[in-house]
């Protein structure tokens, strides 16, 4: 996914809806690509979706070094992409629902220093960065045993540092007055079913697919 995709089924109705964002997170490896696939093809044209913004970051060719300095200038880079196709869904009006694959709340949880400092980077606050979002939707990174999958050629993380980093994503989410958490299951099609439900839940009732 490399751009702005609309679900693909049928729509029974085209009101112009005022947009808003659900975040779909969590950790490496959580099923969140596939989940918005899904999603794509569940959900009518008001739905959009937009690609991670550290897979366009890294698929780029942005260095991905671990040092501090590096980890630095790769999280203000996907800040300001992120705020950017986000207000691009926003600005543009053809949607009811921005599904965002992350939000700007993720960063923290890649940033060396401080929450603050991280905040102060921007200009801007960790309620406003709340406040941004609807609801939060987040999966949580399977174990090994789950399911755990490095196949994919921008991940780096072993499965347990990957759950390290899902409990920071989760702690740095924590207090969104409208966030679930969709726990991880041997078989992906049951966690998927339940991220799709949690979406759903959010559209307007005139966009439900029609029968």
């Amino acid at each position: 996914m490399t751009s702005l995709q609309l679900g693909s089924a049928r729509c029974v109705c085209d009101t112009v809806h005022a947009p808003k964002l659900v975040a779909v997170t969590g950790g490496p490896g959580a099923g969140k690509t596939a989940v918005l696939e899904v999603a794509l093809r569940t959900f009518c044209a008001h739905v959009g979706v937009f690609p991670e913004s550290a897979s366009i970051i890294f698929g780029g060719g942005f260095p991905r070094h671990r040092t501090d300095v590096g980890r630095r200038a790769a999280q203000r880079a996907i800040f300001r992409v992120q705020r950017e196709l986000e207000g691009l869904m926003l600005g543009e009006g053809q949607i009811a629902l921005g599904l965002c694959d992350r939000g700007t709340i993720d960063g923290v949880a890649y940033w060396p220093d401080t929450p603050e400092s991280y905040w102060a980077q921007f200009d801007t606050s960790r309620e406003s960065e709340i406040a941004r979002y609807a609801a939060v939707i987040h999966l949580r990174t399977p174990t090994e045993e789950q399911g755990y999958n490095r196949d994919y050629a921008l991940r780096v993380e072993s499965a347990a540092e990957a759950r390290v980093i899902d409990q920071k994503i989760l702690d740095a989410w924590d207090g969104h007055p409208h966030r679930v958490v969709v726990d991880s299951d041997a078989n992906f099609v049951v966690k998927a079913t339940r991220a799709i439900e949690h979406i759903r839940a959010q559209l307007p009732s005139c966009c439900e697919p029609a029968e």
